[in-house]
């Protein structure tokens, strides 16, 4: 008992300091009294999103990166068209450049259907690189204002588990129910309006159908390029900083900057366990060459690399001491830090941090560890193409 109340001390006073360090208008609201469901495959996922459209009797709202013309595209789109049929109102920003590869008679059979769509930030030369480099990452759907649906998984074939096993993509996803629903709502109408600056503390939430459905703390952290510093990496950093045993993150584009990586470190040194699990296979190969860059100073300062090579890694979750976890869109790149909306939730709850635990060890088991002896051997033209792509690494 002495030991864990040491544990939480030591750890409460570190968050503490960092949190200090952040404007008050700037933290995040604590939302109590919420209820969480993990979903650890694209199947689970998928069908516990479709029977949740089919319940709605108000209002979708649906924000996602990509969607395929695919089985699930389809299905989704068949899913949108029946709830308009019942009256509900359905509302959906895609991401333009995100769905480039999408036909453009989807988006018109889904407008005909009487879907309110908009695509975010098309092309526009005029007003610069900045502006067109800016895209919409975030994966959510909130039915009724009840329940929202968070995570890694776009809408396509391979989220859902339906593409042969070797490009299958390796997500995890959740459901939340309760007060943390309606500051979601309120990001979603926030961007449908045009309004990217506002701080997490200055989001005027609405009020949740049912905020008192269960006891899990969420937090919900929302980023983009137009905020002043990344709170999508301040959330990272000051996780980091109050571990005190154990660190596991999982992500699939790995470009994490100086910053984190002091943290990590600063976190070996003190004695917390710090592992990465990380793709052995991506769909953007320079991204495996630019996030094996670091491999070597990682495993030189005391951490653990593992590469995933049943499946292609696209989960985003960073665990905790077993107990509280960040899992949403955001990679633990630059992109996501700076140039990308993003939209992460943290999860204060021992059961869901115990499930999340579960998955990643099995994964890391199931997973090839990376020693430093066996990395070094790769050879010169490797290396000289990892230098070549690190030099755009803030672009990729």
């Amino acid at each position: 008992m002495g030991r864990r109340h040491g544990k939480e001390t030591k750890r409460f006073s570190r968050f503490i300091r960092l949190l200090s360090r952040l404007r008050p208008l700037e933290l995040p609201v604590t939302h109590r009294h919420n209820s969480v469901e993990l979903y650890d495959s694209g199947r689970q996922f998928f069908t516990a999103l479709f029977a949740a459209i089919r319940t709605a009797e108000t209002s979708l709202l649906l924000e996602y990166y990509l969607i395929h013309h695919d089985h699930t595209g389809i299905e989704f789109a068949n899913e949108l068209a029946a709830a308009v049929g019942r009256g509900v109102r359905v509302k959906l920003i895609y991401d333009y450049i995100g769905c480039l590869d999408t036909p453009t008679s989807y988006f018109k059979n889904l407008a005909w259907q009487g879907i309110e769509l908009l695509p975010f930030n098309p092309p526009s030369f005029s007003r610069g690189l900045y502006l067109f480099d800016m895209r919409d990452h975030r994966k959510m759907a909130i039915i009724d204002g009840s329940v929202a649906f968070l995570g890694g998984f776009n809408i396509g074939d391979e989220y859902a588990g339906r593409s042969s096993a070797r490009y299958n993509f390796r997500d995890f996803g959740l459901a939340i129910r309760g007060d943390a629903v309606g500051e979601l709502a309120a990001i979603f109408k926030g961007t449908w309006a045009g309004d990217f600056t506002a701080h997490p503390g200055q989001i005027r939430k609405e009020r949740a159908t049912d905020p008192w459905v269960g006891d899990a703390a969420v937090n919900i952290i929302s980023g983009g390029p137009r905020q002043r510093r990344s709170f999508i990496r301040e959330s990272f950093l000051v996780n980091i900083a109050a571990a005190a045993e154990e660190i596991v993150i999982a992500t699939p584009y790995f470009v994490p900057g100086p910053r984190i990586i002091r943290a990590l470190f600063r976190a070996v040194r003190r004695g917390v366990r710090v592992q990465l699990l990380l793709p052995a296979r991506s769909d953007v190969p320079f991204m495996l060459l630019l996030g094996r860059s670091s491999y070597a100073t990682l495993l030189k300062g005391g951490v653990e690399i593992f590469e995933l090579e049943r499946e292609i890694l696209h989960a985003k979750v960073m665990l905790i001491d077993g107990e509280r976890a960040i899992i949403g869109s955001a990679n633990l790149d630059q992109r996501s830090f700076h140039r990308n909306f993003e939209i992460n939730c943290l999860v204060d709850n021992s059961d869901f941090g115990a499930q999340i635990r579960d998955l990643l060890r099995e994964e890391i088991g199931m997973a090839r560890m990376v020693p430093l002896h066996i990395h070094e051997r790769r050879g010169l033209l490797v290396r000289i193409m990892e230098r070549i792509v690190s030099l755009f690494g803030w672009f990729l």
